[in-house]
């Protein structure tokens, strides 16, 4: 028969697993209590309980004098649901009565039915419920018409004033707008969104089953800090009164759109910035589902052959080269042969004026002028192309302003140190073809030449918080006494030709300025090989305006506009772009207070 085993041994076996047991678990235990403690709080934690980060309250916008608001933020609330709790046909009630009370049809009451008679633990309903919508539900919640909804803060940012047509917001494009996240997009509210937002404010709040904070479980991690607030240099009065003739110069000349900027030519402040078409930044959502370029900022954002406007670049290089002088006789051919031939320019009415004063080159905007005065700032063409582009640069063109805006681009300045030029590339230069500029950036060169010389730095805030804001200039780049010739050529251009005297002038005050006219090349026309476009044209003034002195820049671009009639020479526009200037030039000393100097009595020796 089989040996029989010792129980005494299997005991002792059987109490060994379970003291090896026992100690494995106990050494598991304190590896999960001890070493492993943090880890696991941390995982449990995660379960039941929730970081949140509350935005601060934003930042305020104003205008120039402090007192009116151009953007602020308001509590709105954001209507949400755990429709899990109730039963199928409590939620459909619970639908019904929201959807009376938010006043929705069609589209917008079937998604709310649709969210609202869900099995999920929480959805949103609703955002920017107001003050007293959100009241009405609360006391609905109350007498029990309410079940399963809840009302959560959400901030909104809304833009109090008008615009200047119908269906806008005053200074949209500059301001631009803040998304849904708080985020600002575009303009001010995205320069200066760190500002503008403060620190948000951070809790760790425990959470129910359905993922929701519980409210009293609230614990700080970071108390946060508030937006701050910043003054513009924006005259609102000014912008307003700028924006309305926008809108009729667009109405009447059958624009894409007309855009200007008014500059403080000693400081770089601007008193007033627009575009249309324009938008309504408070909504800005139907605006990104449609047509999402309106919200570019053409005076920073997008470029443009400026023409003639930019005779006065080849006048400031020329003065200071010392290859002419205002009184120096140019010899306007009509038409000049370049390249050997194998190309010229003309002047847009292809007649020519003969030997004629510079002063006459810059106020008959005669493209031949120009060109042989460009061409004679070097002993050749490579050394002539790299004084003229060493001009362009130097009063910032071919790089941003550095403007205290988001979204500015740089332009387009070929340097002929790196692609050589011809003769003709150097001629079309110099009456601002084959480069594209901002109107901001023209802004701020022509402001260096009424300024005696110096390259401001445009900016539109002018204090952040308590703290004033006044960027230092970017350095002198003319000399003063060029900028005293380039002021007087300004002036001849507007006294000296009939046809911007009577349309230009303002009476009291010292005017001056330049047009241009460029044709615009649409890579797509001719099968593709491009073309000019017909009878469409970009107009421009720039110039000046004071009592004694320029005290205003005002750039003006007409963009893509149909002239009434179209003549060699010659384009007849319902509203001219130099008319326009002296619109805007008008309201800017009006809304900017500043009335004409007094006139000096005669003196003994002018009786």
């Amino acid at each position: 028969m089989p040996g029989r085993t010792d129980p005494r041994l299997r005991h002792l076996f059987l109490l060994g697993l379970f003291a090896l047991a026992g100690v494995t678990l106990l050494a598991r235990l304190a590896y999960w209590q001890v070493l492993d403690r943090e880890r696991l709080a941390s995982l449990a934690a995660a379960q039941t309980e929730q970081r949140i980060e509350q935005p601060s309250q934003r930042g305020t916008i104003y205008d120039r004098s402090g007192t009116v608001v151009l953007a602020s933020s308001v509590d709105r609330y954001r209507l949400v649901a755990s429709p899990a709790q109730l039963s199928p046909e409590r939620r459909a009630a619970v639908a019904a009565e929201l959807t009376r009370l938010l006043g929705l049809e069609g589209e917008a009451a079937g998604q709310l039915a649709t969210r609202m008679t869900s099995d999920k633990g929480y959805v949103v309903l609703a955002r920017e419920v107001d003050a007293t919508t959100a009241a009405t539900i609360r006391d609905e919640l109350a007498a029990g018409t309410l079940a399963a909804v809840d009302l959560e803060s959400e901030p909104t940012r809304v833009y109090p004033q008008s615009g200047g047509a119908a269906g806008t917001t005053l200074a949209a494009h500059l301001l631009g707008f803040v998304n849904r996240e708080g985020v600002g997009q575009y303009g001010v509210e995205q320069r200066y969104q760190a500002v503008l937002a403060g620190q948000p404010r951070v809790v760790i709040a425990a959470r129910d089953v359905s993922g929701r904070p519980i409210a009293g479980s609230e614990e700080v991690l970071d108390p946060g800090a508030p937006g701050v607030d910043l003054r513009l240099t924006i005259d609102a009065s000014l912008q307003l009164a700028v924006e309305q003739e926008l809108l009729a110069a667009w109405v009447a000349d059958r624009a894409v759109s007309v855009s200007t900027v008014v500059l403080d030519p000693r400081t770089g402040a601007i008193y007033a910035e627009a575009t249309y078409p324009s938008y309504d930044a408070n909504d800005y959502a139907s605006i990104a589902a449609s047509d999402p370029s309106r919200f570019i900022d053409p005076v920073i954002s997008q470029v443009y052959e400026p023409g003639s406007v930019f005779k006065m670049l080849t006048a400031t290089a020329g003065l200071t080269a010392g290859v002419v002088t205002p009184a120096t006789k140019v010899n306007d051919s009509g038409t000049l042969a370049l390249d050997g031939g194998r190309a010229k320019v003309s002047d847009a009415d292809r007649r020519p004026m003969g030997w004629i004063p510079f002063s006459d080159v810059i106020a008959y905007s005669r493209n031949v002028g120009a060109a042989r005065v460009a061409l004679a700032l070097g002993k050749d063409t490579r050394t002539a192309a790299v004084a003229l582009h060493d001009t362009w640069t130097r009063l910032g063109f071919g790089e941003p302003t550095g403007v205290d805006l988001a979204g500015e681009v740089g332009g387009l300045v070929r340097d002929p140190a790196i692609s050589q030029w011809r003769q003709i590339d150097l001629a079309n230069g110099a009456f601002g073809q084959g480069v594209a500029v901002t109107p901001l950036q023209l802004a701020t060169a022509y402001a260096a030449m009424v300024n005696g010389g110096t390259l401001v730095q445009p900016h539109v805030v002018a204090a952040i918080g308590a703290q004033e804001v006044n960027p230092p200039p970017r350095g002198r780049v003319i000399e003063p006494a060029v900028a005293r010739e380039l002021v007087g050529l300004m002036r001849h251009v507007v006294s000296g030709v009939p046809f911007y005297r009577d349309r230009t002038l303002v009476p009291g005050y010292v005017v001056g300025g330049k047009t241009g006219t460029a044709q615009i090349w649409d890579p797509k026309l001719n099968g593709g090989r491009g073309d000019w476009k017909p009878n469409v044209f970009n107009f421009s003034f720039v110039g000046f305006i004071g009592r004694q002195d320029p005290e205003l820049v005002v750039a003006v671009q007409i963009h893509e506009a149909r002239p009434t009639v179209v003549r060699i020479g010659y384009q007849e526009m319902p509203v001219f772009s130099f008319e326009l200037f002296r619109r805007i030039a008008t309201d800017a000393i009006t809304m900017l207070d500043l009335p004409p100097a007094p006139a000096t009595p005669p003196t003994t020796a002018d009786r």
